[in-house]
C-alpha cells in the first residue's frame, strides 16, 4: 500500500487514521466543546458518519474537503494558517473509506488481552513471549535478529540495567567461565536480590514523583522527605506488590488501622512544589497544589494528559473540564495552605521514626507506662496526705503561683500616660517562630489602644513580638517582615476599660496561628486569626518594652509582668489571676472550689508538701517525657497526606482560574473510562483500588511500558507520558498488551516482569548497528538488535564512585551534599552558599544527592536529570560540549580518576597489567591492541610530562577530599590518574553497550 507500512494489509483506525485526525482535524472537530467548528465532530463515529460514505471516497465531505483544490475550501483551512495534509495522509485517508470506514474505541482504553502469538518462520532463537512477537514483527519486516552479545558485554548491560552499577572483574570472570545453561539466569537473580536494585529502581520513581530536599519557587528553602525515599527504596527491595505500592502512595492513611510505613508512603503526594513567596494569593497556589497532584497521578498510572482539560475540555482526547475536576476533587481535602514555611515541613506532617529509633520509642513507651503506674499506684496515698495537708494549710499564710519557666517578674505596678514606656533590656524575650514562651500581666487600661508588652522594634508592622491593644480588642503579633512572614491574632470580645484585668498570651512555638492562647482572667478567649505565616527565622536587637513597642503607647496600669520560656498549660493560666491564696482556698469546703481554686490547690501540694517518694517518682515521670520529648524532636518528619474533617467543597473552574467557581463537583474518574466498583469509598482510596483493578485498561500497560523504556531506551509506546490520541501507537501493540496482562497475572510482581524483559532474546542481542538497521530502524523500535543507549546521569557517576572504590554503599538515610562548584547556589539564588559534606557524604550513591529545585546538582543536570519542579516520565539524552568538559574537570571524577590510578598501581606491577585492570574495571574488558598501544603511549607522554612538571603532577592529584597515598610517586600517580580520566571519558564507558 503506498505511503504505508509494508506489513500493514489494511488500514487500522487507530494505528493509521487517528493519529490523522487527532493532529491535523480535532483542534476544531474533536471533544473540546468550546473550540468545536460546524458542529461535526470527528472522534465520535455517529456524528463523523455525517461526512463520510463508507466505501465511497468521491461521496464523503472529509476526503472531499482535505483534497478541494479550492484554499477556502480545503480542510485544514489555509486561511488559519494550516498546512494541507500530504500525500500519504490523504491516501489513508482515502484507502479507509474504501475499506469501510470503520472506526475502533482508543486502542489503550480497551482493556488489554493476551492476543494468541503468531506463526514463526524460525524457531530456534525465542526465548519467551517476547521474542515471539518480536521476532513476528522481524519477519514481516524481512529483518533477522542479532547475534547473542558476547557475556562480558551482556552482564555489563544488565548489571547497570539491575543495579544501577558495573560489575566487577571477578564477578565478570565468574559469568564468563561459568558454562551452565543457566548461567545467565543466575546472575540476573543474583543482581535482583541485591540492595542496589532497590536504589536503582528508585530513582526513577523519585523524579516521576517530583521528590526534591527544598521547597521550589523562588525561596525555595529546605524539607524533609527523605524518610518517604527510604520507603520507596525498602518497597523496591521488598518487591511490594505494584497494586499495593499504587495503594499505599496514594491513600495509605485511609487503610483501616493505618501503619506508620503506610502513612509515609502518601508522601508521594506531597513532594510537589510549594511557594513561601511574598505577596502570592494562598487559595490559588493551594489550588495548584491539588492540580499538580491530579496531574502527576494521571501521568504516572494512566499516561493521560488530563492537564490539557484544566481549563476547558480536552482538545484531542475524550475528557471533559468536568473530568478534571472530578479527578481534582479526590486531592482537593488536604487541611493545607496556599502559602508555605520556608524551612522545614508544612501541616500535614507526621513524626517517621528509623527503626532503630522506633525501638528507642517504644522502650520510652514502656517505661513511661510503667512510670505512669507506679505514680497511679501513690495517688489514692497522695490524696489522703494532701487532704492533711489542707487541713494544715488553712491555718498558714502559703501562696503559689506558676514559676518554672519563668524568666522575668516586674511586679510594681506602673501608671502610663500613654507616651512614655518602660525598656527592661534585651536579655529576655528573644523568642524565635519556633520557640513556645508565654507573655503575662495585670492590666487597666484607660483607652482602647496601645501595647502592653513588645520585643521588637518600635514602629508599626516592625519586626518582634507584640502585644497590644487595637479598638480595644487584645492583639497578639510577631513578624519578621510585614505582611508576608507574619502572624497575627486578636480577641473577638473587647477588655474592659478602667478596670483590673489579668491576660496571659501562650504560644506553643508550633509555627501556627491556630496555636496561640489568650487569657483574660484566666478564661479562654475566642480568637480571629488575621495572618497565620510565621515562616523567617525572627530575631531582633531591640529591647523588651512594658507599655510600649510597634509606635503604640499604653495609657492606664500595668503590674505582675510575666515572661515565661514555656507555653502555659490551660491550668496555669487559669491559675495566674487567682486573688485567693492557697490558704484561702485550703479553708473552703472542697465542694464550693472552682476548678482552677482545686488545681492551684493541687499544684501546690505537688510542687512543696507531697510525699517524697510520691514527689520522686512524679519527677521521674517527668524527665522520662522530657527525654522522650527531647527525642522525638530529633526524629525526621515527612508531609503526608491527610483528609480534612469537613470536606472541601469542590467546583469546576472557569478557564483553570482558581476563584472562578462553576459547578459544585464530587469526586470520580473520566467518564470514558471503566466506572468504579459501588463498594469502593468515593475518596483517594477508591480512586487507588480503581487504578490497579483489572478492568483499568490503562496502569499496567503504562506501568510496563515505563519499563521497557528503562532497559530497551525507548517505551514500546514512545510517549511514555502520553497513551491518548496525541500519543504513539504502540511499535509492538500485542506484546505491550501481553506484558500487561502478564504483570497483573503475576500479582503485580515487579521483578519478574523486569526478569521476563532481560530474560529475553531481544533484551540479549549484540548492539552493533549495521548500515541497513541505521537506515530502517535508526531508534532500534524493531529490535533487531540489542538496547544500546547512553547510562543515566546518576549511573555515570556512580560507576566512577564504584569502580575507583570511594563509594560508600550505605542504603537510605538524609540526603548528602556532594561536591559542587562553589557559588553556584549564590549566583542563582543568593543567600547562603552551598556546604559540601565532609567524608562519606562525599561519595554516596547520587539517589542520596541533595536536590534543590532551583539549582539542581549541576552534574546531574548536565546529563539530563529532570529539575524534579514536576512530574517527568520519558527519558531524554543529549550529547553535549558541557557532558565532556564535566567528566574532564569535575572534582568528582578527577578524585575518582586518582583513586582508580591508586588502586591499579598496588593491585598490579607492570603497566601493560595496570592499564589491563583499569579497562577491566571501567570498560568491563580487556582492552585490544591498539587501544592497548595508544593507553600504553599516552600513559609514556603522561608520565614524561609530569615528570618534567612536579608542581602540575602535585596540583592535579589535589582534587577532591580523599587522602592521596603519598607512598606512590607523584609524577607516577598522575600519569596514571590521567589515563583513568581518559577511560572515563570513553563513549564505551558512558554507555550501556
Amino acid at each position: 500500500m503506498a505511503g504505508l507500512p509494508a506489513f500493514c494489509a489494511n488500514v487500522s483506525f487507530n494505528r493509521d487514521v487517528r493519529p490523522i485526525l487527532s493532529d491535523r482535524c480535532y483542534t476544531c472537530h474533536g471533544p473540546d466543546s468550546a473550540s468545536r467548528k460546524s458542529k461535526l465532530r470527528l472522534d465520535k463515529e455517529d456524528s463523523a458518519r455525517t461526512a463520510l460514505t463508507s466505501g465511497d471516497p468521491a461521496h464523503s465531505e472529509i476526503y472531499l474537503r482535505v483534497t478541494s483544490p479550492n484554499k477556502a475550501k480545503r480542510m485544514p483551512p489555509a486561511y488559519l494558517g494550516h498546512q494541507p495534509l500530504s500525500a500519504r495522509e490523504i491516501e489513508i485517508l482515502r484507502r479507509w473509506i474504501e475499506e469501510g470506514a470503520k472506526f475502533e474505541p482508543h486502542w489503550s482504553l480497551v482493556p488489554p488481552q493476551k492476543a494468541a502469538v503468531p506463526a514463526l518462520k524460525r524457531q530456534d532463537w525465542a526465548h519467551n513471549e517476547i521474542d515471539r512477537w518480536i521476532l513476528a514483527r522481524l519477519e514481516q519486516e524481512g529483518l533477522q535478529p542479532s547475534p547473542r552479545a558476547n557475556k562480558a558485554t551482556l552482564l555489563r548491560r544488565v548489571s547497570f540495567d539491575l543495579t544501577g552499577l558495573p560489575p566487577t572483574p571477578q564477578e565478570v570472570d565468574s559469568f564468563v567461565n561459568d558454562s551452565a545453561p543457566n548461567a545467565y539466569e543466575k546472575v540476573v537473580d543474583r543482581l535482583l536480590a541485591s540492595p542496589r536494585y532497590a536504589e536503582r529502581m528508585a530513582i526513577r520513581w523519585l523524579e516521576a514523583a517530583r521528590y526534591a530536599d527544598s521547597n521550589g519557587y523562588q525561596s525555595d528553602g529546605p524539607r524533609d522527605m527523605w524518610r518517604w525515599r527510604d520507603w520507596v527504596i525498602d518497597a523496591f527491595r521488598n518487591n511490594m506488590p505494584f497494586d499495593q505500592f499504587t495503594v499505599e502512595q496514594l491513600a495509605g492513611d485511609l487503610l483501616p488501622g493505618a501503619t506508620v510505613s503506610q502513612r509515609v508512603a502518601t508522601a508521594f503526594n506531597r513532594n510537589h512544589s510549594t511557594s513561601a513567596e511574598g505577596g502570592i494569593v494562598d487559595e490559588e497556589f493551594r489550588v495548584q497544589y491539588v492540580a499538580d497532584r491530579t496531574e502527576t497521578t494521571s501521568t504516572v498510572w494512566l499516561g493521560m494528559t488530563v492537564g490539557c482539560a484544566r481549563c476547558h475540555d480536552h482538545k484531542y482526547d475524550p475528557i471533559l473540564q468536568k473530568d478534571y475536576y472530578q479527578l481534582f476533587a479526590y486531592f482537593n481535602n488536604v487541611p493545607e495552605r496556599g502559602f508555605v514555611y520556608n524551612f522545614g515541613n508544612e501541616e500535614p506532617y507526621m513524626k517517621a521514626p528509623l527503626p532503630d529509633q522506633q525501638g528507642k520509642l517504644d522502650d520510652f513507651a514502656k517505661r513511661i507506662e510503667a512510670a505512669k503506674v507506679r505514680v497511679g499506684s501513690m495517688e489514692p496515698a497522695s490524696r489522703v496526705a494532701q487532704q492533711k495537708w489542707e487541713r494544715l494549710a488553712a491555718r498558714e499564710d502559703e501562696d503559689w503561683t506558676p514559676t518554672s519557666g519563668m524568666t522575668l517578674r516586674v511586679f510594681d505596678e506602673e501608671h502610663f500616660d500613654g507616651k512614655k514606656q518602660t525598656e527592661v533590656g534585651n536579655k529576655v524575650a528573644g523568642f524565635n517562630f519556633h520557640d513556645p514562651y508565654t507573655f503575662a500581666a495585670w492590666i487597666k487600661p484607660e483607652a482602647p489602644d496601645g501595647a502592653v508588652l513588645s520585643r521588637g522594634e518600635d514602629y508599626l508592622e516592625g519586626t518582634g513580638h507584640f502585644v497590644h491593644l487595637m479598638g480595644g480588642k487584645l492583639r497578639f503579633h510577631a513578624t519578621f517582615r510585614w505582611t508576608d512572614l507574619a502572624m497575627r491574632v486578636e480577641t473577638v470580645e473587647s477588655v474592659k476599660l478602667n478596670e483590673w484585668q489579668h491576660i496571659a498570651v501562650t504560644y506553643d512555638g508550633s509555627m501556627h496561628a491556630s496555636r496561640v492562647k489568650i487569657y483574660v482572667n484566666g478564661v479562654p478567649q475566642k480568637l480571629k486569626i488575621l495572618f497565620d505565616q510565621p515562616i523567617w527565622p525572627l530575631e531582633t536587637k531591640q529591647p523588651f518594652r512594658i507599655g510600649g513597642g510597634g509606635g503604640l503607647r499604653f495609657k492606664g496600669s500595668i503590674r505582675d509582668v510575666r515572661v515565661y520560656n514555656v507555653a502555659l498549660s490551660e491550668e496555669e493560666a487559669a491559675v495566674l489571676p487567682m486573688p485567693d491564696s492557697v490558704s484561702q482556698i485550703a479553708a473552703m469546703p472542697a465542694a464550693r472550689r472552682t476548678k482552677a481554686q482545686g488545681d492551684k490547690l493541687h499544684f501546690c501540694f505537688l510542687e512543696r508538701h507531697a510525699p517524697e517518694e510520691f514527689t520522686t517518682t512524679r519527677k521521674a515521670l517527668a524527665a522520662l517525657e522530657i527525654e522522650q520529648a527531647q527525642y522525638l524532636a530529633k526524629v525526621p518528619t515527612v508531609m503526608v497526606m491527610k483528609e480534612r474533617d469537613t470536606p472541601r467543597e469542590s467546583f469546576l473552574l472557569k478557564r483553570g482560574a482558581y476563584d472562578a467557581h462553576g459547578e459544585t463537583v464530587s469526586p470520580d474518574v473520566p467518564g470514558v473510562l471503566p466506572r468504579p466498583k459501588p463498594e469502593w469509598p468515593k475518596n483517594r482510596l477508591g480512586l487507588a483500588k480503581w487504578l490497579v483493578d483489572r478492568g483499568n485498561p490503562l496502569t499496567a500497560r503504562v506501568t510496563v511500558n515505563r519499563y521497557w523504556q528503562m532497559l530497551f531506551g525507548t517505551g514500546l509506546v514512545k510517549t511514555v507520558e502520553d497513551f491518548g490520541s496525541q500519543g504513539e501507537w504502540p511499535m509492538h501493540p500485542e506484546l505491550l498488551d501481553w506484558l500487561a496482562v502478564e504483570f497483573m497475572d503475576s500479582g503485580w510482581d515487579v521483578k519478574h516482569i523486569l526478569k521476563t524483559m532481560v530474560m529475553s532474546a531481544a533484551y540479549q542481542q549484540d548492539s552493533k548497528v549495521t548500515p541497513d538497521l541505521q537506515q530502517r530502524d535508526p531508534e532500534n523500535r524493531l529490535l533487531a538488535r540489542g538496547p544500546r543507549f547512553r547510562l543515566a546521569p546518576e549511573m555515570i557517576r556512580d560507576q566512577a564512585l564504584s569502580v575507583s572504590g570511594l563509594l560508600v554503599e550505605k542504603v537510605g538515610g538524609p540526603s548528602v551534599k556532594p561536591y559542587q562548584p562553589e557559588g553556584l547556589w549564590q549566583e542563582l539564588q543568593g543567600g547562603s552558599g552551598y556546604k559540601a559534606d565532609e567524608g562519606e557524604g562525599l561519595w554516596r550513591r547520587s539517589i542520596y544527592t541533595y536536590w534543590r529545585r532551583t539549582v539542581p546538582a549541576p552534574g546531574m543536570i548536565t546529563f539530563d536529570s529532570p529539575t524534579r519542579e514536576t512530574c517527568v516520565v520519558r527519558e531524554t539524552r543529549t550529547n553535549t560540549p558541557l557532558q565532556a568538559l564535566d567528566l574532564m574537570n569535575d572534582v568528582l571524577y578527577l578524585e575518582a580518576s586518582r583513586k582508580l590510578a591508586e588502586r591499579v598501581l598496588h593491585e598490579a606491577a607492570e603497566p601493560k597489567a595496570r592499564i589491563d585492570e583499569a579497562f577491566r574495571l571501567v570498560l568491563g574488558r580487556s582492552p585490544k591492541a591498539r587501544e592497548d598501544a595508544y593507553i600504553s603511549s599516552a600513559l609514556l607522554r603522561f608520565s614524561s610530562y609530569y615528570s618534567a612538571h612536579p608542581g602540575e603532577a602535585e596540583k592535579y592529584l589535589k582534587q577532591g577530599k580523599a587522602p592521596v597515598d603519598n607512598a606512590l610517586p607523584a609524577e607516577t600517580l598522575a600519569a596514571y590518574t590521567a589515563v583513568a580520566s581518559l577511560l572515563f571519558n570513553l563513549d564505551e564507558a558512558i554507555t550501556k553497550e
